[in-house]
């Protein structure tokens, strides 16, 4: 028999009824004769609650029994669904991370999964087709014991790992959107879904402020080649045709995608930060001085562009961090002010990237420079631009974050893809 993994995130395992509705999407492909492995979220709002009550309990609380105690949201939707589908004639049985094992790396609530054991679902398929229910987020450090988690979105992960390790035909994860589309609808009403997209496509759109799916699942999905496809879970299991390919995007190699469009998406992202170092020492050494601390502090770094100063001898450093990191960073550089020897610091948390995304870049020139024109034309100013061989991005004031998107995806001619 084939075999296949769902998944399905909080907002489509929200209450009863929604759990009722996946154990019927989940028959329907029981009954189309696949071997079915779910891997299921926790219900929407649990886990936040769960994360409040650590912090509530204790502010520095042990990052072991943090894991303990959010890792219970996924092993309740489990076995509800379970029960769901033993009540409605499917075989079927849940499962927590520790029991097939998945096993990780021991750094907690954000862990790495090292590897997955599939032999008993496979065992299970192939002696009674009995459906898998697996708790997602969660996994088990071996050496420990310990229960791990791994990191907000990390279903999407364990979904995907599971589906290599079974060697599934796909990974469907059920979101509560139809599919990935060129750009946010709600910025770009004319934004169209994709049918396809590449892993390399998909993955540059998840890190630069795409939410449909985490990064990590892509980059599992990449290396592993597991087909994924994002699909709605609102659509009502009675009402999909089974003669026609349902509505949704498959995420794949770039080889199963005929005709690759110049651009396929803009991605942007309003949780940006800049930094300007203004007059540093213009010599070996400086940016070592600068980053070297930043990534002691686990400060990720993205856009960054030198000038040389009027006099030669210094130069201006910008950069861009996380929202959320931005004090943290300031504060870093501040205390290694000795070391790297600069006149002042400014900053500023009013900016957001913005990002052209495709693969068809590859064999297409100008594609950057007509963004530039376009921008210039709507008098939307260019802070700092980073480059790569599939994408480019810049850097703008914040409040002209959907009027940039706009005309760039009017540009590429993604309101008519």
């Amino acid at each position: 028999m084939p075999r296949l993994v769902m998944k399905f995130g909080g907002t489509s395992v929200a209450d009863l009824d929604r759990i009722r509705n996946v154990a019927r999407h989940v028959k329907r492909e029981v009954d189309a004769g696949y071997d079915v492995a779910v891997i299921v979220s926790a219900m929407s709002g649990v886990t936040n609650q769960l994360v409040a009550w650590c912090k509530d309990a204790s502010a520095l609380h042990d990052a072991r029994e943090y894991d303990a105690v959010v890792a219970t949201g996924e092993q309740v939707t489990a076995g509800l669904l379970a029960i769901t589908l033993e009540g409605i004639g499917v075989n079927a049985r849940s499962w927590q991370g520790w029991q097939l094992p998945i096993l990780t790396d021991n750094v907690h609530a954000s862990a790495r999964i090292a590897e997955v054991n599939g032999a008993e679902l496979i065992k299970r398929f192939e002696e009674s087709r009995q459906v898998a229910v697996i708790a997602g987020f969660q996994g088990l450090h071996k050496d420990t014991g310990r229960i791990t988690t791994l990191g907000r979105g990390g279903s999407d992960t364990s979904a995907v790992a599971i589906a290599a390790a079974i060697k599934a035909e796909r990974c469907d994860i059920y979101t509560d959107v139809d599919g990935v589309y060129t750009t946010d609808p709600r910025v770009a009403p004319k934004a169209k879904r994709l049918e396809k997209v590449a892993f390399e496509e998909m993955l540059e759109m998840a890190s630069l402020g795409a939410k449909v799916m985490q990064v990590r699942s892509i980059e599992l999905g990449m290396n592993h080649n597991v087909r994924i496809f994002v699909r709605s879970s609102f659509v009502k299991p009675e009402d999909i045709d089974p003669k026609l390919p349902p509505p949704g995007t498959l995420i794949c190699d770039e080889s199963e995608i005929m005709e690759q469009q110049t651009v396929t998406g803009i991605a942007f992202s309003k949780d940006e930060a800049q930094i300007s170092i203004r007059r540093v020492q213009d010599k070996p050494g400086v940016a070592a001085s600068i980053f070297g601390p930043l990534a002691d502090a686990s400060i990720n770094v993205d856009m960054i562009v030198q000038n040389v100063s009027a006099d030669g001898a210094t130069t201006d450093l910008t950069f861009t961090v996380p929202s959320s990191d931005y004090e943290r960073a300031r504060m870093t550089i501040e205390k290694a002010k000795d070391k790297i020897a600069y006149d002042h610091i400014d900053g500023s948390t009013d900016v957001a990237k913005v990002s052209v995304i495709g693969v068809g870049m590859r064999s297409h020139a100008g594609v950057a420079a007509s963004a530039f024109k376009a921008l210039s034309q709507e008098k939307i100013n260019i802070l700092a631009i980073t480059t790569s061989e599939i994408k480019f991005s810049v850097l703008i004031n914040a409040s002209q974050t959907d009027q940039a998107v706009r005309t760039l995806h009017t540009l590429y001619g993604l309101d008519k893809a």
